[in-house]
């Protein structure tokens, strides 16, 4: 198997920085599968090269394996060491880690900056043909270009085979290129090598942050990545539903059509918004927007007349300003975009109706949540503040997750129901404001909803 990745963002050889391989050296690194070997075919200032080479061991494949479905040398003779597939998603995760999680010790700025990328696979499973291999990398960013193989150059009218030489070319973070490559590798294959366990489901999650929730083809992926295993693809689902902004501008469009029970996530998106009615909100600060689901909702009412997103995150507000320019004029001027820290006063963030924190405390460091506090209630200061945080009692009802962690990587706490209403009680007193809650999601009656909301009133 074989795949390599191009760049030529000047100078091209930071790839090498990106990837933690020197372009000089040939690396082998021992997998399950057999051997992963990492070179450079070309290394220069304007073009650099990585191949990731993937030398299968048949034997090593079923030594030990009993039952092994199909006729006997079907162990031996088959396309896995020629067309890639789950074998080449693990290795990619083993050998390219580090480049994955988005980190760079020696240039910690590099893992930021989106790269013109040339991604090449010669022989890849597709099981769906070129239709599907443009519809699941496209919406990513992606221009696919698909090559289709006739099963036998010498007899054209036996057809194509379920094979194609793919070709992706974007400007993207090398991170998120090859999470994307990790999951939709063995999402093309429709097969994995290895039996698939429920802590695939924590594995999906995690490689599929920022994209999968939102990707229009999700349910295919999940459920095609997780081997047609109907438990865990209604868990994965459901944890999906948990990230914030699995909408975009385009899903804030009002429908009369019946539909089916909604995802949490739009659930607690709806329940912000009736909040914020009942306050008689006009000016809305929405903090730690993210990429935009809550803005997109907002803008969608013209009760709310101004409509103002801050992010600590550059790159989350740049994903935010792109989709709202898909909004015709009269609607984007009504949004303002600023960076800001929640855990430092900003003059900025006074004088708004409302702020809404949606899913946010819960991504910062206890030990910081008194500067968050004093900034939005102590400066900031809003007639009205709308706070929603998982309620961890809830997490048992989740099959797959393990007992003792958190829905998200980047949650530092997760509050029961006490704990929340204690602190919010407490932070209401200090401030001057009354503050009551309210239930997101259906309620459980042993462990209470999914979603706990508080709405926080300055008193007078």
């Amino acid at each position: 198997m074989l795949l390599t990745i191009t760049s030529t963002r000047e100078p091209a050889t930071d790839l090498g920085f990106l990837l933690h391989k020197h372009p000089e050296r040939v690396q082998r690194f021992e997998v399950s599968a057999g051997q992963a070997h990492v070179f450079y075919p070309e290394a220069n200032e304007q073009r650099c090269t990585a191949a990731l080479m993937l030398e299968i061991d048949p034997i090593a494949l079923v030594r030990g394996r009993k039952n092994v479905e199909g006729f006997s040398l079907g162990q031996y003779v088959n396309d896995r060491p020629y067309a890639a597939s789950s074998m080449l998603a693990v290795a990619l995760g083993k050998v390219f880690r580090t480049a994955m999680a988005g980190r760079c010790e020696a240039r910690p700025e590099l893992p930021e900056m989106p790269l013109p990328l040339r991604i090449a696979i010669p022989a890849l499973p597709c099981r769906g043909g070129r239709d599907l291999a443009t519809r699941l990398f496209e919406p990513l960013g992606w221009t696919a270009d698909v090559t289709t193989t006739p099963l036998d150059p010498e007899f054209p009218g036996w057809g194509e085979s379920p094979y194609v030489s793919l070709t992706l070319t974007g400007n993207l973070r090398l991170a998120d290129a090859l999470n994307h490559l990790y999951v939709l590798l063995p999402v093309l294959d429709d097969a994995k090598h290895y039996w698939v366990s429920p802590d695939e489901v924590d594995k999906l999650i995690r490689a599929g942050a920022g994209w999968l929730a939102g990707h229009p083809e999700r349910d295919l992926i999940t459920r095609r990545y997780l081997a047609h295993q109907q438990t865990l693809s209604r868990s994965a689902l459901a944890r999906l539903a948990e990230v914030d902004d699995a909408e975009t501008f385009d899903d804030a469009v009002p429908t009369t059509d019946a539909e089916p029970p909604q995802p949490l996530a739009v659930q607690r998106r709806d329940a912000v918004l009736a909040a914020l009615r009942a306050e008689n909100a006009a000016r809305v600060l929405d903090l730690g927007c993210g990429q935009g689901a809550l803005l997109a909702a907002l803008l969608a009412d013209p009760a709310f007349t101004e409509v103002v997103g801050t992010d600590v995150s550059d790159r989350a507000l740049r994903q935010a300003e792109r989709r709202a320019e898909r909004l015709p004029e009269r609607v984007r001027a009504r949004l303002h975009l600023f960076q800001s820290a929640l855990t430092y006063t900003d003059d900025r963030l006074a004088g708004f109706d409302a702020a809404v924190l949606m899913e946010v405390i819960e991504h910062v460091d206890p030990p910081r949540l008194p500067a968050l506090e004093r900034t939005v209630f102590g400066a900031a200061r809003p007639h009205s503040v709308v706070v929603t945080t998982p309620n961890a009692e809830h997490n048992v009802r989740y099959e797959t997750m393990p007992a003792g962690t958190m829905r998200h990587r980047d949650h530092r706490f997760e509050w029961s129901r006490l704990e929340f209403r204690d602190w919010a009680g407490a932070v209401a007193g200090r401030h001057g404001y009354s503050v009551r809650f309210e239930p997101v999601g259906p309620e459980d009656p042993e462990v209470g909803p999914p979603t706990q909301l508080a709405v926080f009133r300055r008193g007078e």
